[in-house]
């Protein structure tokens, strides 16, 4: 199979499709693999160490949507990608769909085949190629939100683990999952104030059980964050819905009754954000503020760490972009009902029933176009 890698072009995205190694792998499969020049160059993954792994390095974005059947990408195409796709062509990599209409209606008025990696689960319940992307992100959170709360970039002039007869800062994480996990795991070794919200009792257990009384754990309920939003220095949002728009769980309202300073990191950003007053930002550009509570609403956070990032992500994908390249995606997805749950659009139809739910349009079963 034709197997193509284009540099990411999302403002400071620095991640790689794929590394020296997995093209290495893919190429002793039999296969074909097209990166774009300079495509890792910013991670010192040169075009010398793609070529010793056997890769074709091609001058332009162009010359890899024109010529490969599979498109190996890290984050969603951008506006000047979208009309390269191709009827069939397989485009596997970050969507994010749920609040993002005119990417989904131009992956479907361009006939390809939309893989999504947010969506492709396993055997255990869980989301494995948005897992190593989360885990990077919880802990940077702490480490945006650390950096946010200094008074010279709007915050309330606040380290988060305080000193000697000072308290430390109050950091509360809604949702307690691979994001929530790693941010309250950063935050607790800062030796801040830590109390994780969510709606999983059995979650909730497990991290009493694991970090007993360095961590508060509580229900989440409209008054607890009521409660606990309105007076943290720092607040980490990290809910996800499965491939679907995260819930605004604090409202306008809720910020405006925050202290002066207090920043909130919304993780969910990518999935539209779970607080109200939240909007895309880039790592060019980070924080903005609203009724004095500094945001910080990066939709690509993991880029900042690229070169850690890219290594994560490649861990987890290889094996589904082996597949796909050594069975071709029919007989993939048809085989393997983890990698179809990641099948969001399939030639100008909607097969992922959360996306289609948000946006209003029509959903299609995975099964039933591949039928």
């Amino acid at each position: 199979m034709r197997i193509g890698v284009p540099k990411e072009i999302k403002i400071h995205e620095s991640r790689v499709g794929l590394t020296p190694a997995a093209v290495r792998e893919l190429v002793a499969h039999g296969h074909h693999v097209m990166v774009q020049k300079n495509a890792g160059i910013q991670i010192d993954l040169s075009d010398d160490k793609y070529r010793s792994a056997g890769a074709e390095i091609v001058e332009t974005p162009q010359e890899i949507y024109a010529n490969a059947d599979l498109i190996v990408k890290v984050k969603e195409p951008q506006a000047s990608e979208l009309p390269l796709l191709r009827q069939g062509q397989v485009l596997f990599t970050y969507l994010h769909l749920a609040p993002d209409p005119v990417q989904t209606k131009a992956l479907m008025n361009s006939g390809c085949i939309a893989i999504a990696y947010e969506t492709v689960t396993d055997s255990f319940g869980g989301l494995p190629l948005l897992a190593p992307m989360s885990e990077v992100a919880g802990r940077m959170a702490i480490q945006a939100g650390a950096h946010a709360l200094e008074l010279d970039q709007g915050g309330r002039g606040m380290l988060l683990g305080g000193v000697s007869g000072v308290p430390a800062a109050r950091v509360v994480v809604i949702g307690g999952g691979v994001v929530g996990t790693n941010a309250a795991r950063i935050a607790m070794g800062v030796e801040a104030h830590v109390t994780v919200l969510d709606k999983s009792i059995h979650r909730l257990q497990q991290l009493d059980f694991q970090y007993g009384s360095k961590i508060n754990t509580v229900f989440s309920t409209v008054d607890a964050l009521e409660e606990h939003v309105s007076t943290a220095d720092l607040v980490i949002g990290a809910v996800l819905v499965p491939g679907g728009a995260a819930p605004k769980l604090v409202s306008r309202e809720m910020v405006s009754r925050m202290n002066r300073g207090a920043v909130l990191v919304d993780v969910a950003i990518d999935q539209g954000g779970c607080f109200e007053t939240s909007k895309p930002t880039t790592l060019a550009n980070p924080i903005f503020t609203v009724d004095g509570v500094v945001h910080y609403c990066v939709s690509n956070m993991p880029g900042a760490v690229a070169r850690t990032s890219t290594f994560a992500l490649n861990n987890a994908t290889l094996p589904f972009v082996l597949a796909l390249a050594n069975k071709g995606y029919r007989k993939a997805l048809t085989d393997d009902v983890h990698l179809r749950n990641g099948l969001n659009v399939y030639q100008g139809r909607l097969t992922y029933e959360a996306v289609a739910r948000d946006l209003g349009l029509s959903y299609t079963p995975a099964v039933d176009v591949l039928a």
